[in-house]
């Protein structure tokens, strides 16, 4: 009834709640709230963020635009996996927050989004600091309202041996590859949680996450943990009305390989690695539009993992049913 209510109200709001039957009785303050920003807009007052992004777009105005009206808030945005994350939601009304360490990358994808008729923002954040995550989070909220999604996806690559793997190397990568996604997670499902709103959190893992290997020990870790890190805060958020997925991308051809560190290697040979890894990688050509689908099934039908690629399907059967045999398999040193 309510999905067709715009034809007999074209100027319609839909505020959404996780509370029970009784809202007025359980939660007076928030219902206040909603009444009051309400109120104010008609009186000639500004619309908050929060009320514009509930407002409720006539049937005629929203066809195919499953997303309109939601806030998605994408990390990693400025290219890969995180840019067509982006517009993959923007293509489907959605607006969009493309955050990005690289300021030009993030607007770029912002100036994509809105070509295809979405509002969007661009962000240039260090996902690996608690204090730029902060401000972030507050200016998102701020200026655009709590996200119905948020897509913690930026990442870096590192391959090498642990015992040529120095402690900046090690901070650096549990800095963007666990501590963005804890960022980026805590802080927004706060937001979801204090306004009572329904809403989902991806994070971004790899298959490597169910797959030990001597070649990429420290890029394995931070997948690892973001794989239990996101099984923990599922089960947390469940009766919030949050739902968190995880991401699990196989050989996906994107520009992270041209930034990934080879450890213990002189320059020379970090590009010669580089070169012969993105070759593998353009060969095996699945490209990041598959894991902004998975990204999007996962909100859609609020599943606990997606796996991208027959390869990490392959690896997580192992993983389950031979374990011996993944350890023997970790052993072989694949050295491009």
């Amino acid at each position: 009834i309510f999905d067709e209510l715009t034809q007999w109200a074209p100027k319609l709001w839909r505020r959404e709640f996780v509370a029970g039957h009784w809202l007025p009785l359980s939660h007076p303050r928030q219902l206040a709230g909603f009444v009051r920003e309400f109120i104010t807009l008609h009186e000639g007052g500004e619309e908050s963020a929060e009320l514009r992004s509930a407002r409720v777009l006539p049937a005629t105005e929203n066809k195919g635009k499953a997303y309109a009206g939601k806030l998605v808030v994408v990390t990693g945005a400025g290219s890969g996996i995180g840019r067509e994350t982006a517009l993959d939601f923007a293509e489907r009304g959605a607006t969009v927050v493309a955050a990005d360490l690289n300021a030009d990358a993030a607007e770029r994808t912002a100036e994509l989004a809105r070509l295809l008729g979405a509002e969007a923002r661009g962000f240039a954040v260090d996902v690996g600091s608690c204090e730029a995550m902060e401000a972030f989070a507050a200016e998102v909220r701020a200026q655009l309202g709590v996200p119905d999604i948020v897509v913690n996806n930026a990442g870096i690559g590192m391959a090498g041996p642990v015992l040529d793997t120095s402690v900046s190397d090690w901070q650096r990568i549990l800095n963007v590859n666990l501590w963005g996604v804890i960022h980026g997670a805590r802080l927004f499902a706060r937001q979801m949680v204090d306004a009572g709103k329904p809403g989902h959190i991806v994070n971004t893992s790899s298959g490597l996450a169910f797959f030990p290997t001597r070649s990429t020990p420290a890029y394995a870790t931070t997948k690892a943990a973001v794989q239990m890190f996101s099984e923990c805060l599922r089960a947390e958020l469940a009766d919030q009305g949050i739902g968190v997925s995880a991401v699990y991308p196989g050989v996906v051809n994107t520009g992270i390989v041209n930034r990934t560190r080879f450890v213990g290697t002189a320059d020379a040979e970090q590009n010669r690695r580089r070169a012969a890894v993105q070759k593998l990688y353009a060969l095996r050509n699945l490209g990041p539009k598959a894991v902004a689908a998975g990204v999007r099934r996962a909100v859609e039908k609020n599943l606990p993992e997606v796996r991208i690629g027959a390869e990490v399907h392959l690896i997580r059967w192992i993983a389950r049913l031979l374990p011996g045999l993944g350890r023997r398999l970790a052993r072989i040193e694949a050295t491009p």
